[in-house]
Formats: structure tokens, C-alpha cells, sequence
């Protein structure tokens, strides 16, 4: 499935400001785009256009070509999925029953559950681990485990794509994984199309493939992730001097973002990105399972590969795969990052000297 967003402008009637000014991005299964940008320039708001809540001034939203306006309602709610920003919740409905209320797109409202039902909500359940708490009141719940709660109430109206109103907002490091690890393995093992608005660019970097970045008046840039979330563009449309840097664990590398200054001063490192330099990037996995996915990302940046090896270790019960380059260091890092999205493989970088 392929959604697209052609042409969206969007402003208030009661307004000259112009909020969205010909927006353009598409989406598609299995992939996490990550929307960033300021307070109050207009994240939510694109969302919400995305999905016919609220409707563009001019431009539309496509579901596989089909313009999302002439969708019946019951049919676009079957297909979209929306998880709202977890508050806190007075409510008597046990955590079973809210994610049951996720299956009214399927049987309406005033149906009774049936087998199916029952079913499809012990399923996604058991898929975000939340047994535990399944007889549990919704408003005596932590706020990570009430995110959940809600993906699984989205998850059980069996959509194909899933908007996310800012998921890791207000929670702890710990709640900040849950919910960002359920987001990352629907999208790689369910096929899931993932949109999620988020105030933390790291998140953009190590989760999502493509990103959407907004300022205030309509400015926008997309693309994949490690293109988009740079410190020139932090620096442009948060007004934040920031330096991106690498944290190396016994497995990965993964790239992090720091805010440095609150003033930007305009001098980003993206020049000293574009050079070419000759680096190999190592891959292990405990299996082959993985294999397709790696090559439809390495493929992608064919044209720089001069090299390339795999091998299984069977001793080690691990498949090893070595890729050397020749590209700009950005690329070299979109490729790590996309490949660090991939569960259970281990990637690194090591750059020729003068990096």
C-alpha cells in the first residue's frame, strides 16, 4: 500500500498564515516516516489533513491513487488507523475492553463483540506483551503502558497504516523503548505503514526511514531520514545549534542528536559530509532472514559499492556480510541507519582515515 500527500496547502479561514504550502511525500508498507518540527508549526495539523479530518484548502491525500475524500467513512477507518497522545485517562473500561473498542470500525457500535473479535484482541495482546494488565483499569496503568494500550486498540481495527500523535511524548527512557520497539516491529514484521509526529530528531534518525521536517510558514523538506535530519536542517527549522554525533554500543552505531546552543549561527557540517571516502560496513545476523530486506536497502546504493562478501559462520551460528564503498559519508551513514532498523543484526561503519 502506497499513501501520498499531492499538493496539500492548508491555512485557517480566520487567518492570512499560511500553515502548509503545497506539501508533497508519500509512504508506503513496512516503512516509519517520521514527522519533526517546532511547536506550533502545524505537525499535528498536516497529520490531520492527512487523514480527511480536517480538509486541505487545495491538494489531496492518495491511498494507492484513489483520492482518501471518496473512501466511506467505515471503509478509510478499516485502512488508517489513529493513536492520539496518551493523557491521563478517568475511565472504568479494563485495558481487555479498550482494545476491544478498536474493533467498532468492524462491528459498529452498539455490536457485541463476537469470536473473531475476542480473538483479534487477544492477539494484539499478546503482540505488545500486555497480559499482565489485560484485567487491569486503563486509569491505573503507567503512561508507557497506556500508549500501548491505545497502539493495541489501533491494532485491533486490523489497519494497514498507523498515524501516531507524538507516541513517545511525556514517558520515561523505558516507556520511550516500549512503545518505539512495538512501532519498529510492526513496520519490519507486520508490513504496518507507521506515521508518527515526534519532538526528539534521535527517534527520526534510529526508527524511521523517511522524514518530514516543518517550520513555521509552510517550509518543508522530505526524504530519507539520514538526509533530512541534519544539523544544517535542525539548525534552519528549530532555530538550534546542534551537533549529531555516533554512539558505538558492542553492536551498533547508532547517530544521536545534540543540542548544543539555542541560537543557530548558520555554519552546519553538511559540506564536510559530501566528500567521498572509501569505507566497509559490516553486517552480522543470526540467520538469513534478513537477507531480502538487506538487499533491497544495499541495492539502493549500488553505484557506490566496490565491493562486496557474504559468508556464514557455522560455528558462530551467525551470517556475515561485508560491503565496501566508495560514497559521501551521509550515504554511508543512510545506509547504516536503514540497516539499523532491522531487527537482530548487528551493523558498524569504519571509515578510511581523515573521517
Amino acid at each position: 500500500m502506497k499513501l501520498e500527500v499531492c499538493g496539500g496547502c492548508f491555512s485557517f479561514s480566520h487567518s492570512d498564515r499560511t500553515i502548509l504550502d503545497d506539501v508533497n511525500f508519500s509512504a508506503e508498507s513496512g516503512s516509519i516516516m517520521a514527522v519533526l518540527g517546532p511547536n506550533g508549526a502545524g505537525k499535528t495539523t498536516m497529520m490531520r489533513c492527512m487523514m480527511n479530518l480536517i480538509h486541505w484548502k487545495s491538494g489531496c491525500t492518495l491511498i494507492d491513487g484513489r483520492d482518501i475524500r471518496t473512501f466511506p467513512e467505515r471503509e478509510l477507518w478499516q485502512i488508517i488507523a489513529y493513536v492520539p497522545q496518551a493523557r491521563q485517562v478517568v475511565s472504568a473500561y479494563t485495558v481487555e475492553e479498550m482494545i476491544l473498542l478498536g474493533r467498532t470500525s468492524r462491528i459498529g457500535c452498539f455490536s457485541v463483540p463476537g469470536r473473531r473479535d475476542l480473538e483479534k484482541a487477544d492477539e494484539v495482546i499478546e503482540k505488545l506483551n500486555l497480559r499482565k494488565i489485560r484485567r487491569c483499569r486503563c486509569d491505573r496503568i503507567s503512561g508507557g503502558e497506556l500508549q500501548l494500550v491505545l497502539i493495541a486498540r489501533a491494532l485491533a481495527a486490523e489497519p494497514q497504516i498507523l498515524v501516531l500523535d507524538e507516541p513517545e511524548s511525556n514517558l520515561d527512557f523505558k516507556n520511550q523503548l516500549l512503545v518505539l520497539d512495538a512501532m519498529s516491529r510492526l513496520a519490519s514484521e507486520n508490513g504496518l505503514m507507521c506515521i508518527f509526529n515526534t519532538h526528539y530528531p534521535s527517534h527520526a534518525l534510529r526508527r524511521a526511514d523517511k522524514a518530514f521536517m516543518l517550520a513555521p510558514g509552510g517550509k518543508w523538506v522530505f526524504g530519507p531520514a539520514g538526509t533530512i535530519v541534519t544539523e544544517e536542517n535542525i539548525g534552519r527549522f528549530f532555530g538550534v545549534q546542534a551537533v549529531i554525533g555516533e554512539i558505538e554500543t558492542d553492536g551498533n552505531i547508532f547517530q544521536d542528536v545534540f543540542p548544543v546552543a539555542q541560537e543557530y549561527s548558520g555554519s552546519g557540517k553538511a559540506d564536510n559530509l559530501s566528500g567521498s571516502v572509501i569505507a566497509s560496513v559490516s553486517i552480522i545476523m543470526p540467520d538469513r532472514s534478513n537477507t531480502d530486506k538487506i538487499n533491497r536497502i544495499i541495492h539502493g546504493y549500488s553505484s557506490f559499492i566496490i565491493g562486496r562478501m557474504g559468508m556464514p559462520y557455522k560455528e558462530g551460528k551467525v551470517y556475515i556480510i561485508n560491503i565496501t564503498l566508495d560514497a559521501p559519508v551521509l550515504q554511508i551513514r543512510n545506509l547504516t541507519n536503514s540497516l539499523n532498523l532491522l531487527p537482530e543484526i548487528s551493523v558498524k561503519a569504519t571509515y578510511s582515515k581523515g573521517i
